[in-house]
């Protein structure tokens, strides 16, 4: 496992969070001022200097119930309020976005053509405010620094990591299955076709070699898809065309429907114990129970974004996640005599230093 996996993960998140709520805030038709005011906040707090460099000191990559606990804290750091139920179809369209993107990019390193489609996408969005601008280039800055001098191995353990932390997730986006990118049952359909990764030839061609490094043979064969020449490479700098458009917005106010998610209902509940679950769960449980984001001020004027369209939807969706949520507090209960005879020692659990951080931001 990559001990390099958690920045990357946090920006394109991030990133594709800043797009739906971007969508969804002119959706609602949002004041101006206010989605200013959301995106600079949320844009602050994701980009400050010590929450970013905690962030970039080497760890284990969190569990999705860590993360979302991370960015739920983060989409709560302005007026801007989720219900539950919204905050996990937010976090399940992220993850499936980002997922789709680690699929599809052509080699390893083009994991970090798709963090700086996010980056520059989110500098826009902040541009009319010079100190969230400059916090966006200090981080971007720190990322080529830290990334650039990376092995194509090392790229490529990255790249392992992030499919492990995806590989349970399969659900069904309505603009991925409109697009045929994705199948009915959540799953990702790869193409055998298009370009190839940069430095690399079409596939087809076997060359034979002698023992002098001469070549004195050329063979076909048929490669099984309808492959073309490399487009040219991306730039790696702080600015520049990164030629790919993995990483970039892919919603419009034109299309409300791509914020639309449902569960394959191919995918069933895993009844064996995870081993992890007890730290997990019990960190879930500190954490929410710190949470204070719906204690505002009385005079601090608010609003509520919801991810769904209609409460038809919504419900249909609650009552989707009750076999899912059923099937967490089964696997709690069989650490709960177990915990009960050990005495508590102090937490060390990971995500809470970030979290602490992000309360006095």
């Amino acid at each position: 496992m990559s001990m390099r996996t958690l920045p990357l993960v946090f920006i394109n998140l991030g990133g594709e969070m800043l797009y739906i709520l971007d969508q969804r805030l002119r959706a609602h038709n949002t004041s101006e001022d206010n989605s200013e005011k959301v995106m600079n906040d949320i844009v602050g707090t994701m980009f400050s200097k010590a929450f970013m460099d905690e962030l970039l000191k080497p760890q284990q990559l969190y569990s999705h119930r860590t993360m979302k606990t991370v960015l739920t804290r983060l989409a709560h750091a302005s007026i801007m309020r989720l219900n539950p139920a919204s905050m996990d179809r937010l976090y399940e369209l992220m993850v499936m976005a980002f997922k789709n993107q680690v699929f599809l990019c052509l080699r390893p390193k083009d994991l970090l053509l798709i963090s700086y489609n996010h980056m520059d996408t989110i500098r826009e969005f902040v541009k009319d405010t010079p100190m969230a601008v400059n916090q966006v280039d200090e981080t971007h800055r720190k990322i080529i620094e830290a990334y650039s001098s990376l092995s194509e191995g090392e790229l490529q353990l990255l790249r392992q990591t992030l499919l492990t932390f995806f590989q349970d997730m399969h659900v069904r986006v309505s603009l991925f299955l409109k697009d045929q990118i994705q199948n009915p049952n959540g799953r990702f359909a790869l193409t055998t076709s298009g370009p190839v990764p940069h430095g690399t030839d079409v596939p087809g061609l076997i060359r034979i070699f002698d023992c002098r490094g001469r070549e004195v043979r050329r063979r076909e064969f048929p490669s099984g898809g309808s492959y073309t020449s490399s487009i040219r490479e991306g730039s790696f700098e702080l600015h520049g065309n990164r030629v790919i458009r993995l990483g970039m917005n892919m919603y419009t106010v034109d299309h409300p429907e791509e914020t639309h998610t449902s569960r394959a209902p191919s995918v069933k509940a895993d009844g064996s114990p995870n081993p992890l679950a007890k730290e997990e769960l019990n960190l879930l449980a500190r954490l929410m129970g710190s949470m204070k984001t719906e204690n505002k001020p009385k005079d601090e004027s608010g609003f509520r974004i919801n991810l769904f369209n209609t409460d038809k939807e919504e419900a249909e969706f609650l009552v989707q996640d009750e076999q899912a949520a059923s099937e967490l507090a089964r696997i709690a209960g069989q650490f709960e005599e177990e915990e009960e005879e050990k005495p508590e020692k102090p937490s060390n659990n990971k995500g809470e230093e970030l979290l602490a951080m992000m309360d006095d931001l």
